[in-house]
Parts: C-alpha cells; structure tokens; sequence
C-alpha cells in the first residue's frame, strides 16, 4: 500500500440508532485516525450529540458496531456536571483524576484558574469558569482524541479563544459538534456533517466543505437538465418510430437507454434555511436612557453608574466574562429585577419582549408547539404567518401539533424564539438564543436580525452571529457597563491581544502587508506589444499550472471521500498546500488579465 496510511483510533460500522418512531442514524459509517480534527455540523436533531455519545460509550447503537485501538485514551467534555457545587477545583481536580496536586494545577492554569480561584468553591464560579474545570478534568486523563460537544455553549469570549488556543496546540486527534462557524474554522482541518441517517467526512475545513457542497449541487442540477434534455430527445425520436417496424428494434434500445438515465439526488436543505422577522412600526429617537443606574440583586451589588443613551434601531451586542453581570442588566432592563438606584427608561410606547437563557423550561408541558404560537402572537397575526415562522424554526407539517414535552431543549428554545418574534415587540433583549441552534439556523437569524426595524439588545459568544448583528457594543467589567468605541472586529482584536500577553505568547504572527509596487511610467506602441504578447504567455501558463492543481486537489478528495482511511497528515498538508497554491494562481491570473486589459 501506500506509504502514508495512518493508524485507525475509532471506528463506526454500519450504526443504526432510533428513538421511539423517529430514526436518528441509519447506516452511518466513519473511520477517525490519529492526528485528525474534525468539526461536526448538521442539522438539530440530525444524530450529532447521539453519535458522539455512542463514540465514547455513553450509549449504544441499535445494530452496528465500535472498534476502538488499544491504544485509544479518549476523554470527553460531558453535557452532565461531574463535580459537586461544594467542591474546591483543585480538591474535585484531584478526586476525579487520581492526579497529584501540582500535576492538577499546571493543566488548570492553562485556562487560567489559579491562586484563589483553585481554592473556591465550584458553586461560586460563573458557568464559563465550570467549563474550564471541565476542560482541565478532561485534559488531566493525558488523552490522544478528544470529544467536544457544543463546547462553546455558555463559554464568554475570553475562554473561548482559550480553548482555541489550547486546541492548536493539541497533538492529538478531535471531534468538535459546534454551532459556530468562526469556532470550526479557527480549530477544525476537516468537516463531518451528518445528515439523513449518514455521515460524510471531507478533507477540508466548514467553508470549503459548504462550498464543495454548493458546486456538487449546481453540478447535480445541471446534469440533471442535460439529462431531461437527452431524455426529451430521444423520447421524440421513440414515439415517432414506434410503428415503424424496421425502426421498432431502434426505438426499444432507445426506450431502455431512456429508463436507465439517472438523475442525481439534490437534497441540500442546509443552505435554505431562511427566517423572516415579522415587520414591525420603525420609530425614531431615543429607545433607552440610563441615569446614574445601579444593577444587582439584595445585598449585592454587580455595577453601578450606569449612563447609557441608546438609539431606536441599534443593535446592540452585550459583551463581557461571565459573571459580569450581562444577564443581570438584561434582567432588569426587562422589568425582571429592581434597579439598586437611578433609572433607565424605555422610550414612549415601546414595549419589551425578553428572551431568557432558560426561558424555554417555563413552557406548558401540555400545549403543543402551534397552540403557544398563537397564544404569544400579537393580535391580527394570522394562521398562515404562524406557519411560516415555526417552518423557518424547523417545526414543519405535523411537527406543530407536538407537545412540548416531548420537545428537546434545543425544540424548545427555538419554539419560544419563534414565538418572541411573533409577538412583534419593538424592542427585543435576547439572552443566548443561539445555544441551542445549529448553525445554519443561527446564521439564518442574524441575517434577518441585521433587518430587524426595532431595538435589540443581545448576549452572545457566537462570533459568527455578533459579527452579522451587532451595529454596537455595550461592555459589562468590573462594576461598570459602558459602550465600547470601536466596532466587534477590533473588540475580538484587543481582547486576543491582551490574552496572548497574558499566556506569554507573541502575537499571532500574521504576515505584514506588502508593499504596493511603483507605477510604471508610459511607454512607447512597440514595447506595449511585446508586453502584451509576454502577458498572454504568462496567462496561459497560469491556466495550465490552475488546471493541474485542481486536478490533484479534485484526486485527493476522491481518495478520501471513497475512504477515509487514506488520509495522513502529510496528505492533509498537501491538500491545505494545493488549495493554498490554486488561490495564489487565482489571484496572479486576476492581475495579469488586468493587466493586460489596461494595456
């Protein structure tokens, strides 16, 4: 065989999982090697979290079968808490890892929980630093495949780029379910998406596999219409030869010829999620004022002169650690808590609609999904309106009529989202909605946020889905709230900067921009021709070397996707070189024809 095969950590064979009625995996098969990283997408309800827990054990398949290596220490960020709340970390560190004192500290202080903070107790910290907990627990096992799922649900942006860091630097294999595409991109070489009941492993990160995907779609669609054309063809030439008899025999090869033209499937919901905000009244001035206002609950205060004056129509994103007190200014922005002191006021006749964290644990079990739709909508909305909206939250056909009992969390949380929309409030605070959305559905919706003509107020780490939504930035730190002066690009910047520092790192080290080269000075007819024959020479070779990449690029994905099993890191190093040398051709090709065209 060949010289780079690698060695299989993990194998899934043939697996089928039901719930109930519903069938979740249905034949899935995937092989994971040493050394690979891998990002998890699909649908909600599409198996993700089932087949990560029936790779680590917790639960098992209906038929099919798990090989793992001998040699396979696999550990697991679990969705349950294995700690007491009354546990020092150090003292739940050491007796849930068997591991020494010091041992349990330098992995901890990796995601920074030091001095005191080993001493406190687990019940003290906010859900970000239990994460982390998490994470050193998982780390102390000494693992070589690690798996997350939805890692960064409830993780700030400051243990984000934590685990970020981490991960770049783990020299071991990971399979990562997450909703955030910026989060995949940043630590994933390879993409799994799981869908009708099967998986698919790809050799390149989310975007390119979205790509991948979209020209594996128009290729399909277009093969399909040569097909229907061919078909058409020879249809005509059957029925007007079919009473020929010296042409009967022709016509029979032709019929069969007709029968045995495959179309190719093209079910793609991924891409076609799209959610509409139900319009409401866009008005002017000012939609929030705060003066001198103080934030907390009896006998604790969490920040204090408060002075805000916020546009109708801004979106804003709440940034911050957590345990700042993001969720508390919400809270009391929505009526839910008392302000300590000051005020704030809300601007004349808006009325509020909050989103909270847990929100969805308040719902009737017993009402099915349309029921609360209607009840929460606002007057006037119609039958069809509630349609269309609990179709763009995945709740399609019958799907309405199920009760929200038999909903999981992730149902739920987009039923109650679905349902603040429909109240059509002029002001809407959301506290993490996208935690329990996949992320098609949470791009979805910062695309029709970015439309939205009320007010939003927002608590997110989803980079992806600030980024879409954010007009500003509220900052909430030390006992203060105040709004941040530049945009989320340079938030995320400043914040990775002082992070590196901290950890004793350069920089990211990215290249410095080049330098524009000198315009040329005019010159004379003749050298114009020469110029451009040389130009013409140099596109030509551009396209021939282009071809020839995409062809190996197109050969390494064949070998893949027949097999993953032919992966290696060196192949990985290849396919990342030749994408890599196919954009720099690209671009050259760009400049010379423009060039040329200026000449």
């Amino acid at each position: 065989g060949k010289g780079w095969r690698v060695k299989v950590l993990l194998q899934l064979n043939d697996i089928h999982k039901k719930y109930g009625p519903q069938t979740i995996l249905d034949g899935a098969s995937v092989a994971f090697l040493e050394d690979q990283k891998i990002g998890v997408i699909g649908r909600n309800g599409a198996g993700k979290t089932t087949l990560c827990r029936i790779a680590t054990g917790q639960e098992e398949a209906d038929a099919g079968s798990v090989s793992r290596a001998s040699d396979l220490r696999l550990s697991y960020l679990s969705q349950d808490d294995p700690y007491g709340l009354g546990e020092t970390v150090i003292g739940f560190l050491k007796r849930h890892t068997g591991r020494k004192e010091w041992q349990c500290g330098k992995v901890a202080g990796r995601f920074q929980l030091k001095n005191e903070i080993l001493d406190a107790s687990i019940g003290s910290l906010p859900g970000g630093f239990r994460t982390r907990v998490k994470l050193a627990a998982m780390l102390l096992s000494d693992p070589n495949f690690l798996v997350l799922d939805e890692p960064t649900n409830y993780l700030d942006l400051k243990t984000l780029i934590l685990l970020e860091e981490f991960l770049r630097d783990f020299n071991g294999g990971f399979l990562i379910v997450s909703h955030d595409r910026e989060f995949l991109k940043r630590t994933c070489e390879q993409t799994l998406e799981i869908e009708n009941g099967g998986c698919t492993l790809y050799p390149g990160n989310v975007e390119e596999y979205l790509i991948f995907k979209e020209e594996q779609k128009a290729q399909a669609e277009s093969h399909n219409r040569n097909v229907e054309a061919k078909q058409r063809q020879l249809q005509a030439f059957v029925d007007r030869f079919r009473a020929k008899a010296s042409k009967a025999s022709q016509a029979r090869s032709k019929m069969k010829q007709i029968e045995k033209m495959k179309k190719i499937e093209t079910d793609h919901p991924l891409a076609n999620v799209s959610i509409r905000i139900p319009a409401v009244e866009r008005k002017n001035g000012t939609a929030l004022s705060c003066e001198g206002l103080e934030i907390g609950y009896p006998g604790l205060s969490v920040a204090q002169g408060i002075r805000l004056e916020i546009p109708q129509g801004a979106r804003v994103a709440v940034l911050g650690d957590n345990g700042q007190g993001k969720t508390t200014l919400l809270r009391t922005l929505a009526g839910d808590l008392k302000p300590r002191a000051g005020a704030f006021r809300w601007g004349v006749g808006l009325t509020v609609g909050y989103y909270a964290q847990h929100i969805y644990s308040a719902l009737d079990p017993d009402t099915d999904a349309y029921a609360h739709l209607s009840k929460v909508a606002t007057p006037g909305v119609t039958r069809q309106e509630i349609l269309d909206i609990a179709g763009r939250f995945l709740f399609k056909g019958d799907d309405v009529r199920k009760k929200a009992k038999v909903l999981s969390g992730g149902e739920r949380a987009r039923l109650c989202l679905a349902g603040l929309l429909l109240a059509k409030s002029p002001v809407l605070l959301f506290d993490e909605p996208t935690n329990h959305l996949d992320f098609e559905t949470v791009e979805a919706l910062g695309r029709a946020l970015k439309t939205f003509s009320g007010t939003l107020f927002f608590v997110s780490h989803d980079r992806t889905f600030v980024h879409l939504v954010a007009s500003e930035i509220v900052e909430v730190g030390g006992g203060a709230v105040r709004r941040y002066p530049g945009g989320y690009e340079d938030y995320v910047y400043h914040l990775e900067h002082a992070l590196r520092a901290e950890l004793g790192r350069t920089d990211s080290g990215e290249p410095s921009p080049e330098k524009p080269e000198p315009k040329p000075k005019p010159r004379p007819a003749k050298e114009d021709d020469l110029e451009k024959r040389k130009l013409v020479a140099r596109i030509r070779k551009v396209e021939s070397e282009l071809a020839a990449y995409t062809k190996e690029r197109q050969e390494i994905h064949r070998e893949f996707m027949d097999g993953s099993m032919s992966w290696s890191r060196s192949r990985q190093e290849r396919h990342a070189a030749v994408s890599r040398l196919i954009e720099e051709r690209e671009r050259l090709w760009l400049e010379l024809a423009e060039r040329l065209e200026s000449l």
